[in-house]
């Protein structure tokens, strides 16, 4: 096993289209690059046409539609060939049974019931009786006619349509009713819409997706036997473990990881701000949405926040984000997870009476309404009992505020939890409020509250408008001192945008009162009749700019549905989502309002190609491991899945790093080849230097606040510039005489993105860059400094 912290990751979304075989013959572009280690999705075998991997439903061995386990180990010796590691995502809180017949152990617990060796494997509730399975259709009869379409057939299958179930020994005797049959099961088949009966707990709200006890040691050996096997014969550097919020003990689960895997390993876990992962837990970090936050935020003027707030306010959209996030999390607890509601609150109903004054915990109704109330009102994800009670105590005492009669109620469920941290009642509620907070914050609420959709982001917060500069050094030195080996990331698979999209939004912010003139002209025009889905329809169409109508639509649907005002997933309004699918038609097909659209466009182009290249060159530079999402090395104007996981061009982008290497300096235009230059250069020079430290510097004169400045390694003989706003830099007058002193010590500084050398040290010893002349030519600079004045970090 190898305890290398990779020096950057680059993920791969790995799926029929882009195998194992073909991330192997990419591997020589990624060393090129510069990159660290290849980091990929998940590759266990996945449900039969997977897109993604997170539905595992064989852990023990590789996909076959990727390529299987020789094609792995082809990978891996290509990558030792290079010196580049290997990350695996891996997917320990559930596994895909939509398909039961493709998953072994849930169909040997559909045929055995509780008696199937896997039984326990999965998060099942038997004492309600057979598994639920919300599968038939329903036209209004509770699925009465889909039980009549009930076969059995010729081997040995109950089926209903193309869904096949396997048949309880002796439950079938040839021309039995294939309805009586049915209820010999250790399963029912009911109607799609009785999915708050069910009895296992799930992924969030996918049926298919069924939890996994991976806190069973027997669970975990099974589940991670294929993993360990990789790393016990030095083919895995790290890993990535997803939704570990998920898990009833997520600190007991790494720490045994841990035991069986000496590598790096980092945590999907959204944190708030100031938030940290537990102390306890033998992690190098998260897979770094804090990161992203304050990153994109830099970039953001907060002096936008009042003219967009008031655009947001005239065109009906709700501009409490507090209010709008706490309501959104109710209705999810009290809607999509109701099943894992009633299961608390049976918990709590069960537990015998600890004094004679206690609340009745047996009125069903109120017990439910507690947990409800308790579960909305997380001010994190959730909590780690008995680490961070200081979070549980916030939360119980958010929920008595917003249900004083429930108080009595939540009183005691706030001193059983404590009592016995690791009993079942805190720990459901703990694994279930991050789902609630998931659900309720990243799917429903950044879809209501959108008077600026570049901050609606995965562990981000719609309230929030931007972060000053003071702010963010403060939180780049803690992860510098804190956690130096964490992920960071400006897009990933689950981002809601890509990271050159935000940027583009954000420069809004700088142009506030002239977004909002034409937003209100143009909805006036051909306005969606929903206001939160009309104003980020808006935005999107100014994000990605140039689209199809179809990709549009395709988004837009999704967010009317996530957003759950005028439709929903479940719950369609045939009518408005007509209007929506025909708005980007309407739009484009309107020459007048698409010149106007492409008008504004133009105008913020360039300046949102500043802040993407200021911020990946920060991201690239600052303090954790950063993470490069596929095809980012170019602009990628990408929206939320599954238009983020659209095939990537890595002919061009192997063209472009072709002419990079004999010398090109590329222009700031269409092509993103000098995103690609800013990207390989910031890559190469994290493996070839020592970045660890963390110094802000701070620019003088009259564009100060424009430069975002930092120093890097034990000599700080790394400085990365980013030019911040600007728009407003440009209506200043420029950087006129502003100048950035650097950091003393022997040797030139050189500037890696333009290969240009800056004038000696000063007589006192010290350099001071004049900004005017570092950023003529782009907007960020790479700084190394060197004794050797011929030095070049690599040949070109």
């Amino acid at each position: 096993m190898s305890a290398r912290v990779p020096t950057s990751t680059y993920r791969l979304q790995l799926r029929p289209g882009l195998t194992l075989d073909d991330a192997t013959e990419l591997a020589g572009y990624l060393a090129r690059l510069g990159v660290g280690a290849l980091y990929a999705s998940p590759i266990l075998t996945a449900a039969p046409g997977s897109e993604h991997g997170y539905d595992v439903v064989d852990p023990t061995s590789v996909a076959p539609a990727l390529g299987g386990d020789g094609a792995r180990a082809a990978l891996v010796a290509r990558l030792r060939q290079l010196d580049l590691g290997f990350v695996a995502d891996i997917v320990p809180n559930h596994m895909s049974v939509a398909t039961p017949a493709a998953n072994p152990w849930w169909w040997d617990v559909l045929r055995y019931g509780s008696e199937s060796r896997y039984a326990r494997y999965f998060d099942i509730d038997w004492s309600r009786g057979p598994i639920v399975w919300p599968v038939l259709a329903d036209d209004g009869d509770g699925g009465a006619a889909a039980l009549r379409q009930l076969t059995v057939t010729g081997d040995g299958c109950l089926a209903y349509h193309e869904h096949r179930f396997p048949l309880a020994p002796g439950s079938y005797r040839e021309g039995d009713d294939p309805g009586e049959v049915h209820q010999r099961q250790h399963y029912r088949l009911v109607s799609w819409r009785r999915g708050d009966e069910l009895n296992h707990r799930r992924f969030f709200d996918i049926a298919g997706l069924a939890a996994v006890r991976v806190e069973d040691p027997d669970v975990f050996a099974a589940s991670h036997t294929e993993i360990l096997r990789w790393a016990e014969r030095g083919e895995l550097d790290g890993l990535r473990v997803d939704h570990v919020d998920g898990l009833s003990d997520p600190g007991g689960y790494l720490r045994r990881l841990r035991r069986e895997f000496d590598g790096w390993i980092v945590v999907e876990k959204i944190l708030t701000p100031g938030e940290d992962p537990p102390a306890s837990w033998p992690v190098a970090g998260t897979t770094g949405y804090d990161a992203l936050f304050d990153v994109c935020q830099v970039f953001v003027d907060p002096a936008g926040e009042r003219p967009l707030t008031e655009l947001a306010k005239s065109l009906g959209v709700e501009v409490d984000t507090a209010a709008v996030t706490k309501r959104a999390r109710r209705e999810t607890a009290e809607s999509a997870f109701v099943p894992e509601t009633r299961r608390i609150a049976a918990v709590l109903r069960a537990l015998p009476p600890a004094v004679a004054s206690e609340p009745d915990l047996r009125e069903e109704g109120r017990a439910e309404q507690a947990v409800t109330e308790l579960l909305a009102s997380f001010p994190t994800y959730r909590s780690y009992l008995p680490e961070g009670a200081d979070t549980w105590q916030r939360a119980v005492r958010a929920a008595e505020r917003s249900r004083p009669d429930l108080a009595d109620l939540l009183a005691e469920i706030d001193h059983r939890a404590r009592a016995d941290p690791a009993g079942e009642l805190a720990r459901r509620i703990q694994q279930t409020s991050g789902m609630v907070v998931a659900k309720g914050v990243e799917d429903t609420a950044l879809y209501r509250a959108t008077r600026f959709a570049a901050a609606n982001e995965v562990g981000s917060n719609p309230a929030t408008f931007g972060v000053d500069a003071a702010t963010f050094h403060t939180r780049a030195a803690t992860r510098a001192a804190c956690w130096p080996a964490t992920m960071t990331a400006l897009s990933t698979h689950d981002t809601k945008r890509s990271e050159d999209v935000r940027a583009r939004l954000a420069v809004l912010a700088e142009i506030p009162e002239e977004f909002a003139a034409a937003v209100r002209e143009w909805t006036g025009r051909c306005g969606l009749s929903e206001p939160a889905l009309n104003l980020l329809a808006w935005q999107t169409l100014l994000g990605v700019w140039p689209a199809s109508a179809r990709r549009l639509a395709d988004y837009l649907l999704k967010a009317a549905r996530e957003s759950k005002l005028r439709t929903s997933w479940l719950n369609s309004d045939t009518a408005f989502e007509e209007e929506v699918l025909a708005w980007p038609e309407r739009v484009l097909s309107d020459s007048e309002l698409s010149e106007e659209v492409a008008g504004l466009v133009a105008r913020i182009r360039r300046p949102g190609w500043s802040n993407a290249l200021g911020q990946k060159l920060v991201q690239l530079t600052a303090p954790g491991v950063p993470d490069l999402y596929q095809g980012t090395e170019l602009w990628d104007l990408s929206l939320v899945d599954p238009d983020n996981r659209r095939p990537v061009d890595f002919t061009i982008r192997q063209a472009l790093l072709e002419r990079l290497e004999r010398g090109r300096l590329p222009e700031i235009d269409a092509t993103g080849a000098v995103k690609l230059h800013v990207v390989r250069e910031a890559l190469h020079l994290r493996r070839e230097r020592d970045l660890s430290g963390y110094r802000p510097l701070r620019a003088s004169g009259p564009a100060a606040a424009h430069a975002l400045a930092f120093a890097r390694g034990p000599a700080l003989d790394v400085v990365t510039v980013a030019t911040r706003l600007p728009l407003g830099l440009a209506a200043g007058g420029g950087w006129a005489d502003t100048v950035l002193p650097l950091p003393s010590g022997p040797g030139r500084w050189r500037d890696l993105l333009t290969r240009r050398t800056l004038p000696p040290a000063g007589d006192d010893g010290l350099t001071t860059a004049t900004l005017a002349d570092l950023l003529d030519r782009y907007p960020v600079a790479l700084l190394a400094r060197t004794v050797d004045e011929a030095w070049d970090h690599r040949p070109l």
